[in-house]
């Protein structure tokens, strides 16, 4: 079958087979399908939709299209988290060493940024040196002797999945269901996990704005995976608002050492404590929420949990030096963004605060574009805050005067404030929890 046929098979809502689906894969993998053809096809799914059977055959043929990671004889279970992704989400930068320092082994295998969300890599490689291309003997090596790597996708690994991934992000065919899933789950499984816990995101800065949609996203990732027999859980939490106060790269990462080191602001500790919990569950080591939880919070108190960032750091050639003050990688161009009028925060389009970090350059406008780690905001007003009128609401750190403007015009539409002398209702953090 000519791949065409293939995109208006789906195009007009069929079914394709498993044989179909393996074809185009393959393909696409030997470069006989060009990236146009592909987004024809992405946007087709995005279209039509796909069956659960048609989702599961992807999710195996970009899996069977790259190595997995061999198993080994170390000690401790492999175990990984994924977020869907959101504004401020550095939750991997806390939750992935603080499980690691508990004897869990973590082979995260993490993106880039995509549309309005940021990137773990990116921001790991805020750090001089650090490296997060790394081959599959590299990344086997740093779980056997580090219990942890954070590494992207490698050309034997996973080079298929990554273009898709790309391609994705550049033409408005990520809020897919299927793709999400096939793109999320065969990244995972190329791990060799033992189990995997899922941060999926709702709210205005979410790929999946409305819970149901959350909810259908979550369950379509734990029914795939468990047909390969993989403990699963999907924890549903709240992007109605930037998680914690950094938004960007460097920025980040700065909030992200203060939580390591028993610091950090509470709602991005609520969080991590709940996947840590949940991947320690999965791991065999505590069943019990709050004996697990103190357990946590003793390694982030300890230094155990900023010991093991380290090791990972250094092990993958970072400088760990750098660590001490990462502020000195922030950008020097500081201003803030004003609040117009007196009132309540009432609502704040988080999606429009990802493009504010994009345009700032800590984002992708196109494939191949540049990361500007140093630049990002702080989030000064949350939800339900009473502000006044000059007050800032965000504090911005810019590269030039055209950026900071276009930035500046985003976060002010994304804020709303209403005058109201009801303080408004703050969403819940962790809406839900589906397990298997």
């Amino acid at each position: 079958m000519l791949f065409q046929d293939i995109i208006k098979k789906k195009r007009d809502g069929e079914e394709l087979s498993s044989g179909e689906i393996t074809s185009l894969v393959r393909s696409f993998a030997a470069g006989e399908i060009p990236d146009y053809q592909m987004t024809a096809f992405l946007m087709a799914v995005c279209w039509r939709g796909m069956s659960s059977h048609e989702t599961a055959c992807l999710t195996e043929a970009l899996l069977a299209s790259g190595k997995t990671l061999p198993a080994d004889s170390a000690p401790g279970r492999r175990i990984d988290k994924h977020s869907t992704g959101g504004v401020g989400d550095k939750v991997s930068l806390v939750l992935a060493p603080l499980v690691a320092s508990m004897g869990v082994r973590v082979p995260m295998i993490s993106g880039r940024a995509l549309g309005h969300t940021g990137g773990t890599l990116d921001k790991l490689e805020s750090i001089p040196g650090f490296r997060s291309q790394l081959s599959v003997e590299e990344i086997s090596s740093g779980i056997r002797d580090v219990g942890l790597v954070i590494a992207g996708e490698t050309d034997e690994l996973l080079s298929t999945e990554r273009r898709l991934y790309a391609l994705r992000g550049v033409t408005a065919t990520v809020e897919s269901v299927p793709l999400i899933t096939a793109s999320i789950l065969s990244k995972k499984f190329a791990e060799g996990l033992d189990g995997l816990v899922l941060d999926v995101k709702t709210g205005s800065g979410a790929f999946m704005r409305e819970i149901d949609a959350a909810r259908a996203l979550a369950r379509s990732l734990v029914s795939i995976a468990r047909a390969t027999n993989k403990p699963v859980v999907a924890v549903i939490t709240d992007m109605s608002q930037p998680l914690g106060a950094m938004v960007g790269n460097a920025t980040e990462l700065v909030e992200a050492v203060e939580t390591l080191q028993g610091g950090g602001p509470e709602d991005l500790v609520r969080v991590t404590l709940e996947l840590g919990f949940q991947m320690l569950r999965l791991a065999g080591l505590c069943d019990d929420r709050e004996e697990a939880q103190l357990r946590l919070r003793k390694n982030l108190g300890d230094g155990s949990a900023m010991n093991k960032f380290l090791e990972m750091v250094m092990r993958q050639g970072g400088d760990a030096t750098s660590l001490e003050d990462l502020t000195k990688y922030v950008s020097r161009n500081v201003r803030d963004v004003c609040s117009p009028m007196s009132g309540y925060i009432a609502g704040i389009d988080t999606y429009k605060m990802g493009l504010g970090a994009v345009v700032l350059g800590a984002g992708r406008k196109r494939l191949g574009d540049t990361i500007d780690h140093s630049t990002g905001y702080k989030v000064l007003a949350r939800l339900g805050d009473r502000i006044d009128k000059g007050a800032p609401l965000t504090k911005v750190f810019y590269r030039d005067e055209a950026s900071f403007s276009e930035a500046e015009r985003l976060i002010l539409e994304a804020y709303g404030i209403s005058d109201s002398n009801v303080e408004p209702s703050v969403p819940r953090l962790i809406h839900e929890i589906i397990a298997e």
